[in-house]
């Protein structure tokens, strides 16, 4: 397969992964920062690493090691295409951050190569070689952030095999601000906490949660967002690695925040507000970072954010 123009320029948003209530399950695209990747067309096959600027001004070059190569990698292989790339990395994403770093740069990467093909894969068949991107930074990797940057919005995973993926409503009114701290904690490392067993109350408890949220964002009923964005499952289990979530946590509920958690498996927090509370829930949240002495940087971003989007001028 020849590749249909030279080169093509694509971006993938930040991400909420699990949105507090739904673990592996649920998803939801950030638009505040995003990752860009330029994919090149080379003569050699493969997939090799040209620029990288952004946050970062390195990244590895080895194609196992580094996730947009990795996706890049996958789209070539699974096309049985007859060129390869060199792809050049803007990275906007934090990495490291709970901000979906990882699954930014590899949707990024699968979705400019895609572009490049002659038939290029649909969504949902480019999902799982851009999921081959995210196993770089753990594996078994999780769907969440991969799925929301990729189709934006608020995504359940209903069934992972095969896929049945789908994007939910959203509530009108709604905002989202993500504070960022001075911190980071590694995906693999996080995932390794969590224990195997779950206990009966809890799984109960959570499942009401993860429902009432579900529905509350599927019928457009706060209260129902409110009752269930509340993780009891998984941030307990990982209260331990930021000390600074539980102030801010409370000072978000104090002042009006719906519900306040992890983005993934942090550092980062995030809440969902409405939108007549935001600048109070910011500044509360910022100042509760500030008494606990930790620097983090806030993020907004519209509720209902774009995912995948093809650039001009690559």
């Amino acid at each position: 397969m020849k590749a249909r123009q030279s080169a093509v320029r694509a971006s993938a948003p930040a991400s909420v992964g699990n949105v507090g209530v739904g673990f592996d399950v649920l998803g939801l695209a950030f638009d505040a920062v995003r990752d860009t990747v330029t994919a090149t067309v080379e003569d050699a096959p493969g997939a090799r690493l040209g620029t990288v600027s952004g946050l970062v001004d390195s990244l590895p070059a080895e194609t196992r090691k580094n996730c947009a190569l990795a996706a890049a990698q996958a789209v070539l292989d699974a096309a049985g295409a007859g060129f390869g790339v060199r792809l050049d990395v803007d990275k906007g994403v934090p990495l490291s951050a709970g901000m979906g770093g990882s699954a930014a740069s590899a949707v990024a990467a699968a979705g400019a190569v895609n572009a490049l093909l002659d038939t290029p894969f649909s969504d949902i068949d480019l999902l799982p070689l851009a999921m081959e991107g995210e196993k770089v930074s753990a594996d078994p990797p999780p769907w969440d952030n991969v799925m929301a940057a990729l189709l934006g919005g608020l995504v359940l995973a209903a069934r992972l095999d095969p896929p049945l993926i789908r994007r939910l409503p959203l509530p009108e009114g709604i905002a989202c601000v993500v504070f960022h701290p001075q911190r980071k904690i590694e995906t693999q490392s996080a995932r390794e906490l969590l224990s195997a067993d779950i206990a009966k109350d809890i799984a109960v408890e959570h499942s009401r949660n993860m429902a009432g949220f579900v529905a509350g964002c599927t019928t457009g009923d706060l209260d129902l967002v409110a009752s269930g964005l509340r993780d009891i499952f998984i941030e307990p289990q990982r209260a331990s690695l930021l000390p600074e979530l539980a102030p801010v946590q409370a000072a978000a509920l104090a002042a009006g925040a719906l519900g306040c958690s992890f983005s993934g498996s942090g550092p980062s927090i995030f809440a969902w507000t409405r939108t007549r509370d935001l600048d109070a829930t910011r500044a509360a949240m910022a100042d509760a970072f500030e008494q606990a002495g930790c620097p983090a940087t806030p993020y907004d971003a519209p509720l209902d954010s774009a995912g995948l989007r093809l650039e001009p001028d690559a």
